[in-house]
């Protein structure tokens, strides 16, 4: 998909929204859902998504959105750097499939990283559920 588009409500983070489809939920709130990532590129990869916005990416965002995400994404990176002690956190987020993009609502990832460990690729792999259930609870423990 390129940049720029149109909100297709039937996108796998809006499902998992209406609870049409999985999820290991770390946190919620009426605003924001954070998220294990089924497909990790590290131990503890979480994402977090806004529940009522319709951007499909960062260019579309209302400031006031993401003030709450980016207020939920450093709650998220706090709680597994203290839950997980990874060596490093990274956060990104991205625009459009030629910048990696995958699902077309807006999402940052929080993605922890140890020393010597090679991050995976991303879709490489779907992690084990009750691996990911595990890992949720102890960050959500953290919060």
């Amino acid at each position: 998909m390129s940049l720029h588009g149109t909100y297709d409500p039937d996108n796998i983070f809006a499902k998992i929204i209406r609870g049409e489809m999985p999820a290991v939920k770390v946190f919620e709130d009426d605003q924001v859902l954070c998220f294990m990532d089924v497909f990790p590129q590290a131990r503890g990869h979480m994402l977090v998504i806004s529940r009522t916005s319709k951007a499909r990416n960062l260019l579309e965002a209302e400031a006031k959105t993401l003030g709450r995400l980016i207020g939920a994404t450093q709650k998220a990176a706090a709680a597994v750097t203290a839950a997980l002690k990874p060596d490093g956190v990274i956060v990104t987020q991205f625009n459009g499939a030629p910048a990696g993009q995958t699902v077309f609502h807006l999402h940052f990832h929080v993605i922890p990283r140890y020393e010597g460990e090679a991050m995976g690729r991303h879709a490489e792999g779907m992690a084990d559920v009750e691996e990911l259930k595990v890992l949720a609870e102890k960050i959500a423990a953290a919060l």
